[in-house]
């Protein structure tokens, strides 16, 4: 007796084959919002750009000359680094107005006073001239001192602390980010703080005390 072949209806699949692609459609779909996830994730460099700059900072932007100012954007952001003016008894204007000036090839984003003024030289999203190979990924701070010690005045401490904070907030930066010109290249910068240890770890728990609080 002849027998008929059954004949599948048209667009079914067996069981397995329906488990194995929506397994392959499920991990497809994971990846996908993992990819989202993360590329959603703002960076430091992104963070900073979008915060709105505190009243207290006095804009004072160099002009691009390809020495002090490049006008080259930073790479990436990873750090925050401090360093001392190393010309005792000058102000933040003063300062300013030398690396805005014909004869100067550095720079840094900030510079505080002796009295605890803060000025911005250069744009946060750009490379300053101060740190060496750090330039590339770091927002540096130059801080003025009142004798060949290097030791910060209280004014001028208490703005640094603010400004880091700062800083650390609005990039999400921790407190291992902030670290000496000395770390990057082992030049006694700033001084103070490369001679009293002590005094640096101090600074850097008073800086993680304020983005706390």
């Amino acid at each position: 007796m002849e027998r008929r072949m059954r004949r599948r209806r048209p667009g079914r699949k067996k069981p397995k084959a329906l488990a194995v692609g929506a397994a392959i459609m499920l991990a497809l779909l994971g990846a996908a919002g993992l990819f989202f996830a993360l590329r959603g994730q703002p960076s430091a460099l992104e963070r900073l750009k979008a915060a709105q700059l505190p009243a207290w900072v006095d804009v004072q932007i160099i002009e691009v000359d390809g020495a002090s100012r490049r006008g080259v954007p930073l790479d990436e952001l990873n750090g925050i680094v401090v360093h001392y003016v190393g010309n005792p008894g000058t102000s933040a204007q003063q300062n300013h107005d030398f690396f805005a000036g014909p004869d100067s090839e550095v720079s840094s984003h900030f510079i505080i006073g002796l009295d605890g003024e803060v000025i911005q030289c250069v744009p946060l999203d750009e490379k300053s001239s101060a740190s060496n190979e750090r330039n590339r990924d770091t927002i540096s701070i130059e801080v003025c001192h009142p004798d060949e010690s290097g030791a910060f005045s209280e004014a001028s401490y208490a703005a640094l602390v603010e400004l880091t904070a700062w800083l650390c907030q609005s990039t999400g930066l921790g407190g291992e980010a902030v670290i000496r010109h000395y770390d990057v290249t082992g030049k006694l910068c700033p001084l103070y703080y490369v001679e009293h240890e002590d005094a640096w770890l101090r600074f850097k728990e008073d800086v993680a005390a304020r983005v706390s609080a």
